[in-house]
C-alpha cells in the first residue's frame, strides 16, 4: 500500500467517523452483543491421556480437547 493510498483511506474513515458523529448514532446507539452458549463449546470430563489420542491412536496426545467435545 503506497502512502498515497494510505492518506486516501484515512480521509475515508475519518469522514465516515465524521458522519457517524453527526448523526448522533455515537457509542451509545450501538446494541450489545448478545452472547448464548451453544452445545458445541462443552467439553466432556474426560480423563487427559499422555499416551496415544483417543480419536487418532496412530499419534501422541496432544490434549487439544477434540475428544472432550463435539469436534466443532
Amino acid at each position: 500500500m503506497t502512502s498515497h493510498d494510505e492518506d486516501e483511506l484515512r480521509a475515508l474513515v475519518r469522514e465516515a467517523v465524521a458522519r457517524r458523529l453527526q448523526s448522533g448514532e455515537g457509542p451509545s446507539a450501538v446494541k450489545p452483543l448478545i452472547l448464548t452458549t451453544h452445545a458445541s463449546h462443552y467439553r466432556y470430563a474426560l480423563p487427559e491421556s499422555d499416551g496415544p489420542c483417543l480419536i487418532e491412536p496412530a499419534v501422541q496426545c496432544t490434549h487439544c480437547g477434540y475428544c472432550q467435545s463435539h469436534g466443532h
